[in-house]
């Protein structure tokens, strides 16, 4: 996007005022919506003990000096999640928030550091239930708009009646030729070897030092997602349980978890679970995140030891976390997120 004049140059700001009052709009109609389906709107606080643990987010610290002047660290979330599930251990049962969110070493047309999370939960509620939440949001942003036809980067979805759902194993035999559920055991554990052997089948390299992991992450990135939503939105559920360390394992297969995400012209627009609340569980998911991470990167963040306590009082629930700038930016017709921010950065 153009440097050649700041943001609050009055030519510049009316050429993206469209898209910011299409935002105000949007946001309204789903304020709506919510209200009406019996969602009471909450405000996580952003600074939080743990900003999240999965191994590939990077967050913005800060040290609190109190009183005595000893300093504490506190972390910008780069979800509400935490402090979301910690209202539903508090009984809260239908929730939503806008919440400003923080990731570093994101940029991009579709990246910001600082951006607006879409976040919902439903108490009792199958993933199901959120799923088609999803899917209905989208289509209420594009009517708030006008949108019939959604594009991005020379791919076009008709964003009108349900999202077609479609499961990682299906998505990778599909579009990759790969027999993914072949490499995963019966408890969920992945065999590097064997998915190395069919992704090498597929042209796409390989190295001595991949894990299980970061072959599923370079297949999807390199050959699924690019093609998912097209033509219509598409919901791609059934993760793998090494993928979904946030999510229940599916009582239907151990192999895999309840999580799901939506798609768009090849758009990634949200993320969500059957929620995980088993605290032993949760615990090993998120400190086999944080090694990662540490092996990785050379640093890991705190697990929210409060998070897993409220989870023994947590009920059974659905979540999904929607990136709303993304979704304003299909439905508004705009080709970088800084056009749908009020504010961008300098």
């Amino acid at each position: 996007m153009s440097r050649i004049s700041p943001w609050w140059d009055r030519d510049r700001h009316q050429d993206r005022r469209p898209f910011l009052t299409a935002r105000g709009r949007i946001k309204a109609a789903i304020r709506d919506w919510f209200a009406a389906q019996g969602f009471v709107e909450v405000e996580p606080q952003c600074l939080q003990v743990s900003p999240g643990n999965e191994a590939h987010l990077h967050a913005l610290a800060t040290d609190i000096a109190g009183p005595d002047l000893d300093r504490s660290r506190r972390y910008l979330h780069t979800s509400p999640e935490f402090a979301m599930k910690k209202l539903l251990a508090a009984g809260e049962d239908k929730i939503f928030t806008f919440s400003p969110c923080f990731r570093n070493r994101e940029s991009g047309p579709l990246h910001a550091t600082e951006f607006t999370m879409l976040e919902w939960y439903r108490a009792g509620a199958p993933y199901d239930e959120v799923m088609e939440d999803a899917a209905h949001l989208l289509r209420l942003a594009c009517a708030t708009t006008g949108q019939r036809l959604v594009s991005w980067r020379g791919q076009v979805a008709v964003p009108k009646g349900a999202a077609e759902r479609i499961t990682a194993a299906e998505a990778f035999q599909r579009h990759a030729g790969i027999d993914l559920l072949a490499t995963i055991d019966p408890e969920g554990a992945t065999d590097r070897d064997a998915l190395a052997k069919q992704v090498t089948a597929q042209s796409i390299t390989v190295r001595e030092d991949d894990t299980w992991s970061d072959l599923y992450a370079r297949v999807l990135a390199a050959l699924i997602e690019p093609r998912l939503g097209v033509g219509q939105p598409q919901l791609l559920l059934e993760y793998p349980v090494a993928e979904a360390a946030l999510a229940r394992p599916s009582p239907r297969d151990p192999r895999v978890a309840e999580r799901f995400e939506l798609y768009c012209c090849g758009v990634e627009l949200a993320n969500g679970f059957g929620e995980l609340t088993d605290a032993a569980l949760q615990r090993r998911n998120l400190e086999v995140q944080m090694d990662l991470k540490e092996k990785l990167y050379g640093e890991r963040y705190p697990i929210d030891e409060d998070f897993l306590a409220a989870l023994a009082q947590m009920p059974p629930a659905a979540g999904c976390a929607l990136g709303f700038d993304r979704l304003v930016m299909l439905a508004a017709g705009a080709t970088h997120i800084e056009q749908v921010l009020w504010t961008p950065p300098a």
